[in-house]
């Protein structure tokens, strides 16, 4: 609801609605409105619901005041209102119930502000005010123009593997420690744990918009995906076990062009039996991680998608990890491994089921539960390297080899080798 201002969204909107539950709420309400130039027939009986009602054939106004106290459910009840408000409309809620999480939850669902009854003319005065002042401000969205999007695929080799942590921590790092707007898509339609892994509720944005591709534009992305934080967007599905998967992949790849005008970053959790149906998920990718473990049959799989990759996605940067590495426990060594697969692991991390657990109980990404862990920083050095838009692998490979020469310390030597001459 609070979206990035639009020069053009006010355009054929009203200034300010309101939907309160009682006669007292709207004779406070109704002076306050009209001081500050608002039309006090816009002070509408009725609360939330009457509100969904009215805004679902309506545009909505750039203010909207409405009540929450015949509210059952708020929270799942503001959802439905994001589903009918325009990105812009900035939402003050009101409401009897002086609890601080149900502030907090409102507040990270979107809304500006959250007022307690009974009103009085100077909260009221106050709260619109602010809200005028931010609707009136412009967003400045346009701060990482310029910045290539960097879309990356993350691929477990196996399942198991553990990709669906480490795609769901390094969005999480993007947003939350590199400040980048980021999007997470989970294409598990059946089984993803995006959503779960940040202790979210699903929703139908992603189901949605495989039933009805042309649906896909800015709007529907604003409206359709979970926020993390301030910086992550969330779109996943939990769909019905007895519901098949009947898409031609069109939706993807709307997605992910939608995400490349809206985001600076994107995250795919790609499980690796969609490649086989859907192999231009991968074209617009500049990085794919290929998540391992240490075993033969992961090894196996690795040769195969290493191959794949580099018939399907020769332009994307491959990333090989190895997950939950055990030195002493290991079924394949790690010479062993990249001798097979004829490629170097560029990053390992160590098995961690202490710090799995933890961010499980906590309802955390496992980078975000688990800083000071070496597994934690491990995918911290991950998410740096993706999102080095400068990286030369030829480039780093020579800068890595004279890094180790120490040209100061052969200096002298050369210059006694002179005067021994």
């Amino acid at each position: 609801m609070n979206a990035p201002w639009k020069s053009g969204s006010p355009n054929g909107r009203d200034q300010f609605a309101a939907y309160l539950c009682d006669e007292a709420s709207l004779d406070v309400l109704r002076p306050v409105a009209m001081e500050m130039g608002w039309q006090p027939e816009k002070c509408n009986k009725g609360g939330l619901r009457n509100a969904v009602q009215s805004l679902s054939i309506t545009a909505s106004p750039n203010i909207l005041l409405v009540d929450l106290s015949e509210s059952g459910d708020p929270l799942n009840d503001i959802n439905a209102l994001a589903e009918v408000c325009e990105p812009g409309t900035i939402v003050v809620a009101v409401g009897q119930v002086n609890d601080v999480r149900l502030y907090r939850d409102l507040i990270a669902s979107g809304i500006h502000d959250y007022l307690l009854k009974p009103l009085s003319p100077g909260q009221l005065r106050d709260a619109l005010a602010q809200a005028q002042a931010v609707f009136s401000t412009p967003k400045h969205v346009d701060a990482g123009a310029g910045k290539e999007h960097i879309t990356t695929a993350v691929i477990g080799t196996r399942g198991g593997a553990g990709a669906s942590t480490i795609a769901t921590s390094l969005a999480w790092l993007f947003s939350a420690d590199n400040k980048m707007p980021t999007a997470l898509l989970d294409l598990d339609i059946h089984f993803g744990t995006g959503a779960l892994c940040l202790d979210l509720e699903p929703g139908r944005g992603l189901t949605d918009a495989i039933e009805n591709p042309s649906r896909i534009d800015g709007l529907f992305i604003e409206r359709a995906m979970i926020r993390a934080n301030d910086n992550l967007a969330i779109l996943s599905a939990e769909a019905p076990i007895s519901s098949p998967l009947m898409t031609d992949g069109s939706a993807f790849l709307q997605l992910e062009e939608e995400f490349r005008q809206a985001f600076e970053m994107s995250v795919i959790d790609l499980p690796r039996n969609m490649l086989i149906n859907f192999p231009q998920l991968v074209a617009g990718a500049n990085v794919v991680v290929l998540v391992a473990e240490m075993t033969l049959a992961s090894a196996r799989d690795t040769i195969r998608l290493l191959s794949w990759l580099k018939a399907n996605a020769a332009h994307a940067r491959v990333i090989v990890v190895a997950n939950k590495v055990q030195a002493n426990l290991a079924e394949i060594s790690k010479a062993d491994f990249e001798a097979s697969i004829e490629s170097k692991i560029q990053l390992s991390i160590p098995y961690d089921i202490k710090g799995a657990s933890m961010a499980a109980k906590l309802g955390q990404t496992f980078a975000d539960s688990n800083r000071s862990s070496k597994a934690g920083g491990a995918i911290r050095e991950l998410a740096a390297m993706i999102a080095d838009r400068n990286v030369d692998e030829g480039a780093s490979a020579k800068k890595s080899l004279l890094s180790k020469l120490d040209i100061k310390s052969m200096i002298p030597k050369a210059k006694k080798a002179e005067a021994a001459q």
